[in-house]
C-alpha cells in the first residue's frame, strides 16, 4: 500500500485561538508500575510564573492518562499557585484524523506515475481507498496510486501531542518548581524466570527478568523506576488505546538489581539506577542476580487430574537460607537441564502466583514417562441404611532404574473413616489424604484402603 502523505501546513488551533506554547522544563521523573496495566507517572517541572492568572501547556504527557487524575502540587511556595482550570487536548493531527476533518470538504489528490490529479468533494476513506465526488458523479482512488493529498487549511482544535492547559493563579514571580502526578493505562510489567535444573535433580539455578511494556503514548527519560506487585483493585472505566506497533528492545544491563520491600499490602520494586523507558517498548531489567537454589523433584498421582499420568513437579522454598528471600512476583518459570552433550534442553514451564518470602514454590512441569498409575474401585458394601463401605486400589509402576518417592491423593467426602489400608496416610484436610510411597527401581507397588461413609 502506498504511502498517504498530506500536504500541509500545520497551525494548530483550538477554538480558533493559538494555544500556550509549553514554556516548562523537566527538572525529573518517576514511573510506579503495576502489573495490571497501569501506571502512576511523578512528573516535576520548572515553571516560569507571573504574578496573576495565567494559561500553561505542559506537552509529553501521556496519551492514555486519566485526567480525572491529575494531581497538581507547588514544590517551591506550597499553597501560592493555584489551578483554576485544566483541559487535556488530545485530538492529535494525524493523517487518519485529518481525513476526519475533511470529510464533505474539497480535495485534490496527486496520483503517481504521471497520474495527474483529481480534485473533488471527500465522501469516505479507508485503508484501500479514497472516494471523491465530482459534480454529479463519484470516483474510487487506490490508496497506491496515491503520492499526496491537498487538504488546504487545517481545521481548529488539532494538536501535534497530547498535552494538559492549565489556568494558573500566582502569588509568585519566576520559576516555580511543581509537581505533575497521574494514572495512565497502558504500561505493564511482568516477570519471567530462567531455572537450570543441576544432573541430580536437587538443585537449580535461578534467574529473575521483569519485562516491562509501555504504549502509554509518552517517553520517561532517566525515570526513577519502581514496579509494584499485587492484586490493586480499581473501579473500572473507559480507556483510550494508543495506536502503532510496538518495538521491541532488550535493555538489560549487567548488574542490574530491584531492591524489594513490602508496601501497604503489596510489594515494591525500586530500580537501583534510573532508566529509559520509551514509547512503544518493551524493555527487560534483570529482577535479582543469578541464585543457587536446593531443590526436589516429586511426582504425584491424583486421579481427579489424570487417570494414568502421574505429575512431575519441582519444589523450592523462597528462603533466604535457600538462596532467595525476596518475595517473588507472578510470572512464567521455564526450566532447562544439560543432556548428555552438555547442551541446554527445556524440560517444561509453569506459572507461579505472587509467592512471599519463606514459601513454597511448585513448578508442574509434565507427566512422568516411565511411572504410570492405575485406580480401580474393588468392593462395594452396604452397611447400614446410612452407611457403606468402598474399597479401592492404586497400581504404581515404576519403569526407571532408581527408586522414586511418590504421592497418592485420594479424594473422600461425607462423614468418612478409613477402616483399612496398605500404607501409612496423611489426612491433608476434610475431603483429601495423601500416602507417600516408595516405588523400586523397575518395581511396582499397591496402595491399598477402605473407607466408610455415613450419610
Amino acid at each position: 500500500m502506498g504511502r498517504l502523505s498530506l500536504l500541509v501546513t500545520v497551525v494548530l488551533l483550538a477554538g480558533g485561538e493559538a494555544q500556550a506554547e509549553d514554556r516548562t522544563r523537566r527538572e525529573s521523573v518517576a514511573l510506579t508500575v503495576y502489573n495490571e496495566n497501569f501506571a502512576l507517572v511523578k512528573d516535576v517541572r520548572v515553571l516560569d510564573l507571573a504574578r496573576g492568572s495565567a494559561e500553561v501547556r505542559v506537552d509529553d504527557v501521556a496519551a492514555a492518562i486519566d485526567p480525572t487524575s491529575v494531581h497538581f502540587a507547588a514544590l517551591d511556595h506550597p499553597g501560592a499557585v493555584m489551578v483554576l482550570e485544566q483541559n487535556y487536548t488530545y485530538d492529535l493531527a494525524d493523517a487518519d484524523r485529518l481525513m476526519t476533518r475533511y470529510l464533505n470538504r474539497p480535495v485534490t489528490v496527486t496520483l503517481t506515475e504521471k497520474g495527474g490529479e483529481k480534485q473533488g468533494v471527500l465522501l469516505s476513506y479507508d485503508g484501500g481507498a479514497l472516494v471523491l465526488k465530482t459534480g454529479a458523479a463519484a470516483s474510487i482512488v487506490n490508496r497506491a496510486q496515491v503520492r499526496n493529498v491537498d487538504l488546504g487549511e487545517v481545521p481548529g482544535g488539532l494538536v501535534a501531542k497530547p498535552a494538559l492547559v492549565w489556568r494558573l493563579a500566582s502569588e509568585q514571580n519566576g520559576p516555580e518548581r511543581v509537581e505533575l502526578s497521574y494514572l495512565t493505562d497502558n504500561v505493564t510489567w511482568h516477570a519471567e524466570y530462567v531455572a537450570v535444573v543441576n544432573a541430580g535433580d536437587d538443585g537449580l539455578t535461578l534467574n529473575g527478568w521483569v519485562s516491562l511494556d509501555n504504549r502509554s503514548g509518552a517517553s520517561y527519560e532517566n525515570a526513577k523506576l519502581k514496579l509494584v506487585a499485587g492484586d490493586v483493585h480499581r473501579v473500572q472505566r473507559e480507556i483510550m488505546l494508543t495506536k502503532g506497533v510496538v518495538a521491541q528492545s532488550v535493555g538489560a544491563e549487567e548488574g542490574s538489581q530491584f531492591r524489594e520491600r513490602s508496601f501497604f499490602e503489596y510489594h515494591l520494586y525500586s530500580l537501583d539506577r534510573p532508566a529509559t523507558v520509551a514509547d512503544r517498548e518493551t524493555k527487560q531489567l534483570a529482577l535479582f542476580p543469578s541464585a543457587s537454589v536446593k531443590a526436589k523433584k516429586t511426582y504425584t498421582y491424583d486421579y481427579r487430574q489424570t487417570l494414568t499420568k502421574v505429575a512431575t513437579r519441582l519444589e523450592f522454598e523462597n528462603s533466604k537460607e535457600n538462596g532467595l528471600g525476596m518475595a517473588l512476583p507472578a510470572g512464567k518459570v521455564r526450566v532447562y537441564k544439560e543432556d548428555a552433550d552438555q547442551a541446554l534442553e527445556f524440560v517444561g514451564e509453569d506459572q507461579i502466583d505472587h509467592t512471599p518470602r519463606d514459601e513454597p514454590v511448585r513448578l508442574f512441569l509434565g507427566d512422568a514417562f516411565d511411572i504410570v498409575a492405575e485406580r480401580k474401585q474393588t468392593t462395594q458394601k452396604l452397611v447400614s441404611s446410612r452407611s457403606r463401605e468402598l474399597s479401592y486400589s492404586v497400581d504404581l509402576r515404576n519403569h526407571k532404574d532408581t527408586s522414586v518417592q511418590a504421592r497418592v491423593i485420594e479424594h473422600v467426602y461425607g462423614d468418612w473413616t478409613i477402616t483399612e489400608h496398605s500404607h501409612e496416610f496423611v489426612k491433608k484436610d476434610a475431603q483429601t489424604v495423601e500416602f507417600l510411597v516408595t516405588l523400586p527401581a523397575n518395581g511396582s507397588v499397591t496402595v491399598t484402603y477402605t473407607v466408610r461413609t455415613k450419610y
